[in-house]
């Protein structure tokens, strides 16, 4: 048996993998070997051995040089030959000069003719995907998932006893919270856990420039999911696409709201297997007629994590980079008011900072507790904002009780 075998029939033994590690730098293989060393060096942290194998790995590679060349110079000359020739297909509307001075005195050139619109596809590429996430794979969120389990997840998966019940699928689930919480992360949780194909959808997929062209996305979009069966079709930033029509009295995207709001009467009295969720970083800019009975009637707050999700959270973005001696217990207490993707960029700024310090002594080493401390003091909770405008919807705009859960959240932190 090899000796590269040996260590993959018992990968936890740190001995036998170094010594496969020194034998690939005695061959002149150090990257090899480093990718061993620090397998090793992740399951024993304190292998003095380990550090002297990386250390003579990392001399063998030389030191490590941040930056990249410096780009060819541009040849102008050149180019403007290219643009000069009328046989080029490049060449749209005649020859052209690349560095012609501006005369902000001389006339005001003809503009080149405006092309027709193009036809109307038979069929639009909206990307439905499959999602193998689970909502067990979602760090924390235990009131959150209880809530999606109770209102959409229960009734789904217990046709006999919704209809004993009676009990109608009829409405969509709006997730709303600050942003970089995990809104979308749980979308496509609630996909997987449906079994279902997932079809995420933005504000970009449906605006388009020409009259009656976001309209007719629109109607694509919800046919492709009926195509699609089953089918999750989330509907990212609906704040955006199903803004209050009230303030959309002149602009094209009222039009969109209409056509949104007929879709969605459509795919629930007519398509079995199409379930829609929305998500949004303020509801209250929602249209009222998406929020009423028979469409967006459910609603479930995504708050920022708690301690133990926080500490899910960080330990999700460490677990694939090599660290030592990080205390992420302690961590997670001191990022209260982190939202998921603060608490990613912390990591991503401790790994930067490690590495950097790397590059520039010639000597690679692992991520500790003193790099995501220093990277903790230059970030700050990007949130506050939201957190403001949620303060002030809960104290003067929650005369339905719509927002109760988020006046429950707000004082739970001490935030009101």
């Amino acid at each position: 048996m090899s000796m590269r075998a040996a260590v993959q029939s018992r990968p936890d033994d740190v001995r036998l993998r170094l010594h496969l590690a020194e034998l690939l730098l005695d061959a002149g293989d150090a990257g090899e070997a480093i990718i061993e060393i620090v397998d090793a060096l992740r399951r024993e942290p304190t292998s003095e051995l380990g550090r002297a194998l990386m250390i003579r790995a990392v001399g063998e590679i030389g030191p490590i040089r941040v930056g990249m060349p410096a780009p060819a110079e541009f040849d102008w000359d050149k180019a403007e030959e290219q643009l000069a020739d009328m046989d080029n297909p490049l060449n749209l509307f005649g020859p052209l000069v690349v560095d012609q001075p501006f005369d902000p005195t001389g006339p005001i050139p003809a503009m080149p003719a405006v092309p027709d619109a193009p036809a109307v596809p038979d069929s639009l590429a909206f990307d439905v995907v499959s999602s193998s996430v689970r909502l067990a794979d979602v760090g924390g969120m235990a009131e959150v998932k209880k809530r999606l389990e109770a209102a959409f997840l229960a009734p789904m998966r217990n046709p006999r006893l919704r209809a004993a019940y009676g009990k109608s699928l009829r409405g969509g689930l709006l997730l709303y919270g600050p942003p970089g919480c995990g809104k979308t992360f749980l979308a496509r949780a609630l996909a997987g856990e449906l079994g279902a194909r997932f079809l995420p959808v933005g504000l970009h997929d449906v605006l388009d420039m020409w009259v009656g062209g976001s309209e007719r996305n629109l109607h694509e979009l919800f046919v492709t999911a009926r195509r699609a069966a089953p089918c999750v079709l989330f509907l990212d930033e609906i704040d955006a696409l199903g803004h209050k029509r009230s303030q959309l009295r002149d602009s094209a995207l009222r039009g969109a709201v209409n056509q949104l709001l007929t879709e969605l009467d459509g795919v629930w009295t007519g398509a079995e297997g199409v379930f829609v969720l929305a998500a949004t970083n303020y509801p209250w800019d929602v249209d009222g007629a998406l929020r009423r009975p028979g469409r967006f009637d459910r609603t479930v707050l995504v708050s920022p994590p708690d301690e133990a999700t926080r500490e899910a959270i960080l330990e999700y973005h460490l677990r694939d980079r090599p660290v030592t001696g990080v205390d992420v217990r302690a961590l997670a207490k001191r990022t209260r008011g982190f939202s998921g993707a603060d608490l990613a960029h912390l990591c991503e700024t401790a790994t930067e900072r490690a590495l950097l310090d790397s590059a520039s002594t010639g000597s690679m080493r692992l991520i500790e507790m003193a790099d995501l401390v220093g990277a903790l003091d230059e970030i700050r909770p990007s949130i506050g904002a939201w957190l403001a405008t949620a303060r002030n919807v809960v104290e003067f705009g929650n005369t339905d009780g719509c927002y109760d859960d988020l006046r429950g959240y707000l004082k739970r932190e001490k935030l009101l």
